[in-house]
């Protein structure tokens, strides 16, 4: 699969960052892990503004991916890789 599309539980407009909590609309943990391109659709209502807004928003008991951008790496030389251990692209729609 070259792409991925999810929704996502609650997204952090402080850090960037989308939080997945494996409901029926984004899927088993690893369909957010495998593909090349992650694209996350959301409403406006699901950003908050600062982390505290956001935990209040999950549900504790269910698993949980955060994810803050592409996974990046570095090797031995400190030469940055990206999509080492996940997308190299991550793509959020906010829709209104």
């Amino acid at each position: 699969v070259d792409a991925v599309v999810t929704a996502a539980a609650v997204a952090l407009s402080e850090t960037g960052t989308i939080m997945l909590d494996g409901s029926p609309d984004q899927g088993r943990r690893i369909i957010s892990l495998v593909p090349d391109r992650h694209i996350c659709v959301l409403h406006a209502g699901q950003v908050v503004e600062v982390l505290p807004e956001a935990i209040a928003r999950l549900e504790a008991t269910r698993p949980q991916t955060w994810i803050s951008g592409p996974s990046a790496t570095s090797d031995i030389e400190l030469e940055r890789v990206e999509g080492v251990h996940g997308p190299r692209t991550l793509d959020v729609l906010i829709l209104r």
